[in-house]
């Protein structure tokens, strides 16, 4: 299991070079909207060759798309506002505190989704210790932003 750890850093490291690409075809574009749609592309593109190769690309019967919450069909569309805010704040505070901030609002958000067994997550409590880790990475990206 340890390989899924490494898989999250990659991902991690991932969206900040993300960032800066995405900001870099939204400036060179006329419009953000298109260079929305190159990266809906990309992505599908993506998850579609994978699927395709590793023969797990299995449509879902009518019965698990009917049986599944209604919240659980818009997580594309948080995708999408992920990367518009790519488009507009990254390059305007930088990839540093953009991140920061994207990730720490991550955490902070997990801790409560996490503490309240929220949208589809197993509950794991809001210890102490988790609590303290979700400010101290605030004080770090005050920290970042500010220097």
């Amino acid at each position: 299991m340890w390989y899924l750890y490494g898989f999250a850093l990659l991902a991690g490291v991932a969206n900040a070079v993300q960032a800066g690409q995405n900001g870099t075809l939204s400036k060179g574009l006329a419009e953000s909207l298109v260079a929305g749609l190159v990266v809906a592309a990309g992505t599908a593109s993506c998850i579609l060759a994978v699927g395709l190769i590793s023969g797990r690309l299995v449509w879902p019967t009518a019965a698990q798309a009917l049986g599944m919450p209604w919240w659980a069909w818009f997580g594309g569309v948080l995708g999408g506002g992920i990367i518009l805010a790519q488009f507009v704040v990254a390059r305007q505070i930088g990839a540093a505190p953009f991140l920061g901030l994207l990730v720490t609002a991550g955490v902070a958000t997990s801790i409560v989704l996490d503490n309240f067994g929220w949208v589809g997550f197993e509950r794991h409590p809001a210890s102490l210790w988790r609590i303290l880790g979700g400010v101290l990475m605030i004080a770090g990206v005050a920290l970042v932003a500010l220097f």
